[in-house]
């Protein structure tokens, strides 16, 4: 538990005034009391009265300080190295094998999630890509950062592509933003981009690509291709669309990327491959201790709620 205002609590001290002023007039009660020869009021009636006092000042005292409970958990992570997911969010990535069958893009997502429940001690990003690339998250040890910004923030052509005129939207060549922006902390020395796409791409020289990622710094690559014959994307009725053709030089164009790059291309969507690839590319490193704050329960509205109790037991002894 902490408390965000712990000066709050001297707000106890209000019931200084009040139980002086019960204690005179007590006194003062028992004198006219005794004059009079009427009967006095219990010990227990008395007691009552300063408890709802004490209460009163003290769940106001502990609701101005405001008493917060946390849940937080601790993992290791390497502090010198860091990996972006880059996921193709063009339009092509919605074909499938038939109506109703995973997406490519479902298929890539499902993939990043595996993938990054596999790499705990690694800061993973995300980022997405079609005519150019934009980080949707920037590396970070937080699953459920990650696990939001994957299911919400990402999505087919979210945000569109900056050129909506052509029919082919995807151009590989935008990775080398990934390369000669600030992408990456300057602490992660090791540093990975793991790209999930169909590979269906505007034509781009690779050599470019490969020479920006050699570094220095240099950025390892993985690339996994979610292409299969016969694919194709289907409108809402189930038919195909029109205006969407397979690219067959796919295959081929991921492969050439990936050797332009010193990289790796992954086939047959093997996550554990692309495991065992990140980690030799990032391998072994310093770790650190990474807290993370889970949930917050601010307590002061109930501690506040509680005052009704004494305090409507006093209203109810003024009134008898």
């Amino acid at each position: 538990m902490t408390f965000v205002s712990p000066l709050g609590a001297l707000v106890v001290l209000a019931v200084v005034g009040p139980l002086a002023a019960f204690v005179i007039a007590e006194r003062n009660r028992r004198r006219v009391v005794g004059i009079l020869g009427l009967p006095g009021t219990r010990a227990v009636s008395r007691g009552a009265v300063v408890t709802s006092l004490v209460a009163i000042a003290a769940l106001l005292g502990a609701a101005a300080a405001q008493p917060t409970l946390v849940n937080r958990s601790a993992r290791e992570v390497r502090s010198d190295a860091a990996a972006f997911f880059v996921i193709d969010t063009s339009r092509s990535m919605l074909a499938s094998s038939g109506p109703g069958e995973p997406t490519r893009f479902a298929r890539a997502t499902k993939f990043a999630m595996r993938l990054r429940n596999k790499l705990p001690d690694i800061r993973i990003g995300i980022a997405t890509m079609t005519d150019r690339v934009l980080p949707t998250l920037f590396p970070t040890a937080d699953r459920e950062a990650f696990d939001v910004t994957l299911k919400q923030a990402v999505g087919i052509e979210r945000p569109p592509p900056s050129d909506g005129s052509n029919t082919l939207i995807t151009t590989l060549s935008a990775l080398t933003r990934i390369a000669l922006d600030n992408y990456f902390d300057p602490e992660a020395k090791h540093r990975l981009v793991v790209l999930l796409t169909d590979g269906e791409s505007a034509p781009f020289f690779d050599g470019s690509i490969g020479a920006l990622f050699r570094g220095p710094p240099a950025v390892h690559t993985i690339y996994v291709q979610f292409w299969r014959r016969g694919e194709h994307v289907y409108l809402p009725n189930g038919k195909p669309e029109p205006l969407y053709r397979t690219d067959p030089a796919a295959q081929r164009t991921i492969t050439r990327l990936a050797d332009a790059s010193d990289g790796v291309a992954i086939e047959n969507e093997n996550v554990d491959a692309a495991v065992t690839n990140a980690r030799t590319m990032l391998g072994n490193g310093p770790r650190v201790s990474d807290v993370r704050e889970h949930r917050r329960v601010d307590l002061a509205p109930y501690l506040a709620f509680g005052v009704l109790a004494p305090l409507g037991f006093l209203l109810y002894r003024r009134n008898v």
